[in-house]
């Protein structure tokens, strides 16, 4: 009997947790991030087994390494078969460079590999007990449509999604806003990073104790073990000994998925930390300083605006590092990004480069791969493909994520290359939707005056 593994809190303040808590809780009280006591090995010779797998069979493996006798084997296989139903195409763009594209689900975004794998953890474990739960989730582009997709209709669970009202595309926003039922958006008018720190000081709220309130953000630690995966199918469709990544990376949560399966035993060479002009993490690696970019900086990268990424302490904490938002009495952030302890910076510098990309550099990008290789890749995988180039790495495959359709950027593509990308079928009738969504100041009194106007 193989014994269940528990998850304990970055911040090191609270007891560990089984795997269902964690989940349910999503931020720890303290407000740590839940991190596995224990990261499992998988054999390599279970890793080369892969090749012959598909995707779900992968999932099945690599999820239940880290949940091992939470959910039973049927129904985690079965959770995966209904969460996995689209393909997961990977491209040869030349001899050592592929992009793998991660948008072919149900919202056309990497966001569905977590958020629908997410949902049936969270309805199976709220139906044991007929538990009713709010998730609070903040978004910078396609995490607001993943989840509220994933979580449509489901019995025991609404979703309540902040995003910042002037930084998310139209078709992003139609995502969130055109499902109604359980989902309730609201437009902050403010940068990601103040819904992110809404959302943070909710949990800790005595006032909404409650409500049963979770997270479906990357801090959620049931974001995370899904998005291992794909790294894994990845390397197993390419045959090299080691590997790269590229990796666009806004929150760090996507970035975070790579780093569990490299210590989960996937031979990864480097990470490239592809991130826009918030180029904190670039700036962290160089000077061994972090200095949080407060106010993020705006790009076409919408999604990666983020100057103060929540799984840096998931990060520093792998590294041996212990790195935490300074609070006040009441929950306040009062310092952004403060180090107990330091990470072991010389191992990091060995694991990850890092490339901060402009606007600029990603247009001439599109422009380029449509020109010379015709394929369309929107503004994250932009950023990592540049990043990708810059790193001058020759000695094995590199693989970038593409992490959206488009035709999410139907706007930036067609100012680019003058076409219009073709529409998957997700996004095909959003524009005769009507859309139904609140719009509300950058203060947390309103927040809490909204969120008590539907759930109490």
């Amino acid at each position: 009997m193989k014994k269940e593994i528990l998850f304990y809190s970055t911040n090191k303040s609270c007891p560990p947790v089984p795997f269902s808590v964690a989940l349910l809780q999503g931020q720890a009280p303290d407000y740590g991030l839940y991190m596995p006591e224990k990261i499992k090995k998988i054999s390599g010779e279970e890793i080369l087994s892969f090749k012959n797998k598909s995707y779900q069979q992968i999932a099945f493996e690599v999820i239940k390494n880290f949940i091992p006798d939470v959910i039973p084997d049927d129904k985690l296989f079965s959770m995966i078969k209904e969460a996995y139903n689209f393909t997961i195409p990977i491209e040869h763009i030349t001899e050592n460079f592929y992009i793998i594209r991660l948008d072919r689900g149900p919202t056309a975004s990497f966001k569905d590999f977590a958020a629908r794998l997410m949902a049936r953890f969270m309805e199976y474990f709220t139906s044991m007990n007929d538990k009713h739960l709010i998730v609070l989730v903040a978004t910078s582009g396609d995490t607001g449509s993943a989840i509220a997709n994933a979580f449509l209709h489901m019995k025991n669970i609404d979703v309540v999604i902040l995003f910042p009202k002037d930084e998310v595309t139209e078709k992003q926003r139609k995502q969130m806003t055109t499902l109604d039922y359980n989902i309730h958006p609201i437009a902050i008018k403010g940068k990601f990073d103040d819904c992110q720190a809404i959302i943070k000081k909710a949990f800790n709220d005595q006032n909404f104790k409650n409500l049963n309130l979770t997270s479906a953000n990357s801090i959620n630690i049931g974001r995370l073990i899904p998005q291992s995966v794909y790294y894994f199918y990845a390397y197993s469709r390419i045959d090299s000994k080691k590997i790269n990544f590229s990796v666009p990376s806004g929150n760090f949560g996507n970035l975070m998925g790579g780093v569990l399966a490299k210590k989960t035993g996937l031979p990864v060479n480097k990470f490239i930390v592809a991130v826009n002009k918030n180029d904190e993490f670039p700036g962290f690696l160089k000077t061994g300083r972090y200095s949080p970019v407060v106010p993020s900086k705006k790009c076409s990268s919408n999604a990666m605006n983020v100057g103060h990424p929540s799984n840096l302490a998931r990060l520093m904490d792998l590294y041996g590092g212990w790195f935490l938002d300074v609070r006040d009495e009441y929950g306040n952030v009062i310092k952004k990004g403060v180090f107990k302890k330091y990470p072991d910076i010389k191992k990091m510098r060995k694991d990850f480069i890092s490339f901060s990309i402009n606007d600029t550099e990603v247009d001439n990008v599109i422009k380029k791969y449509y020109e010379q290789y015709n394929i369309i890749i929107e503004p994250h995988g932009a950023v990592a493909v540049a990043s990708a180039e810059k790193s001058n790495i020759k000695e094995q495959p590199i693989i970038c994520l593409e992490t959206a359709d488009p035709a999410k950027f139907s706007e930036k593509i067609e100012e680019i290359l003058h076409i219009k990308p073709e529409f998957p079928k997700s996004m095909e009738k959003l524009d005769t939707k009507k859309e139904k969504f609140e719009i509300i100041p950058n203060r947390y009194e309103k927040f809490k005056e909204f969120i008590k106007s539907i759930f109490t």
